[in-house]
């Protein structure tokens, strides 16, 4: 296993921040960890990569114990936290530079991240002019500088316009191909649904469920169709649902249906069904 927990859990004083946390994750995976803000996502994170001690359980990184020995651990790992923390006033190539120290890793391999990462332009320029989107570039090509084992990802695209957050999303696909494992959180539901291999969601520190996107589409979401009306409106109904069937066939006698089709359920559909609110950001 890459990732795997048992009982995993940490409190602060009467705070229960997670609970009992099993996971088994493989190599090569792309494991999405979803909750709402508050949840325990990045208390997770930072037990499973040694910068938290947990209160009770335990935790292993490629078959080694998390609290052992980090210096061991942190050439297994790569971590990129929601909000960059870059040198500012370095360039590109200078950030790298730094980090490249600390694991003895060649200049060549700066170059080649900055050319993965689209940056090699820009390398010798202040990171204080870069968009948000490419200094999120910046800190993921940091994170793979000593080619880590897994890759924690913490909400990775937040905050990034449209086309950078397709861009960054490509390239965890291609580390995914590299055999590279990867913990992804984030609150974007269709995010982990085009990503994911599987996911589990947290909620207020415990595990709700977890599986394959399409398995718990199958299991937990609702049969829904989409509506078009000749009027110009439209409306999602679920077929389970009394109101709704009502609802259809008084729109079918009055002849005020344009279009019927069948709609999959979604991976927030899922979420709702499951803790019984929508994902909080």
């Amino acid at each position: 296993m890459a990732i795997e927990t048992r009982k995993l859990s940490k409190s602060f004083g009467e705070l229960r921040a997670v609970q009992e946390l099993d996971l088994a994750i493989e190599e090569g995976e792309i494991f999405g960890f979803l909750g709402s803000n508050g949840a325990g996502k990045t208390t997770t994170i930072s037990m499973l990569t040694g910068q938290l001690r947990p209160s009770a359980g335990a935790a292993w990184i490629m078959g080694q114990d998390v609290t052992v020995d980090y210096k061991s651990l942190s050439h297994l790992i790569g971590v990129v936290f929601e909000f960059p923390n870059l040198y500012l006033r370095l360039s590109a190539y200078q950030n790298l530079y730094f980090a490249a120290q600390l694991y003895d890793v060649p200049g060549t391999r700066i170059d080649e991240l900055l050319e993965r990462m689209g940056l090699t332009d820009r390398a010798h320029d202040s990171v204080y002019e870069f968009s948000s989107g490419m200094k999120q570039k910046l800190v993921i090509a940091r994170a793979l500088l000593h080619q880590p084992r897994v890759l924690f990802l913490d909400e990775p695209t937040s905050g990034l316009d449209p086309t950078f957050a397709r861009g960054i999303r490509e390239l965890v696909r291609s580390l995914r191909e590299d055999g590279t494992t990867i913990f992804l959180t984030t609150h974007y539901m269709d995010e982990a649904e085009q990503l994911c291999d599987r996911v589990a969601f947290i909620e207020q520190g415990e595990i709700a469920c977890q599986g394959a996107p399409s398995e718990l589409k199958r299991e937990f979401g609702k049969p829904l169709i989409k509506v078009e009306l000749r009027d110009g409106k439209a409306a999602t109904l679920s077929l389970e649902s009394d109101k709704d069937r009502r609802q259809l066939a008084v729109w079918s006698e009055a002849n005020a249906l344009l279009s019927v089709h069948s709609q999959e359920a979604s991976l927030e559909d899922v979420f709702v069904e499951v803790v019984g609110r929508p994902i909080e950001a």
